[in-house]
């Protein structure tokens, strides 16, 4: 039997439709949150308690989203470094600036939301590499912070918390 150019392509279109092959298209636009990421400078974040609930502890953070995840450094003793350290990975994040969660009155609550879920990042060339993210993204503010963010981590009073984004 001769395998013709037009045997191939009835087969290639079979295997095509029997889910055989896939192709390969490229990746559709992120979520309207995930992009917001990328345009603000503050989430408001707030761990999720094991029945699912948002914990009563808010707050408008700094942040980077950097490589598909988001950074966030905070003081070690920090309600969000502890829900980490006590299983609450999961938390939930709105992004968008909106002063001051207590004044806020829930006005964040409309921004495009993520659940996310986190761990402490505690390698050194990681806090070097989204130190840098930071800097590049609060350059005006980096000059008083940054030696607080790079001296807090290395001597422990600073966490960096690390959530990945499911989109």
């Amino acid at each position: 039997m001769m395998i013709s150019r037009r045997r191939m392509l009835i087969a290639g279109t079979a295997l095509l439709v029997a889910g055989g092959a896939r192709p390969r298209f490229a990746s559709a636009a992120p979520s309207p949150a995930v992009a917001a990421l990328d345009k603000s400078a503050l989430i408001y974040l707030t761990p999720v308690v094991s029945d699912g609930r948002e914990s009563a502890c808010h707050g408008e953070v700094w942040f980077v989203h950097h490589e598909s995840e988001v950074y966030v450094v905070t003081q070690a003793n920090a309600w969000r470094a502890e829900a980490v350290r006590k299983g609450f990975t999961t938390a939930k994040i709105w992004i968008g600036e909106f002063g001051a969660w207590k004044s806020a009155n829930d006005r964040y609550r409309s921004a495009p939301f993520l659940e996310i879920t986190g761990r402490l990042e505690a390698e050194a060339s990681v806090h070097k590499s989204v130190l840098d993210v930071f800097g590049a993204k609060y350059a005006a503010e980096w000059g008083s912070w940054g030696p607080r963010f790079h001296d807090g981590l290395a001597d422990g009073s600073r966490v960096l918390l690390r959530y990945q984004v499911a989109d």
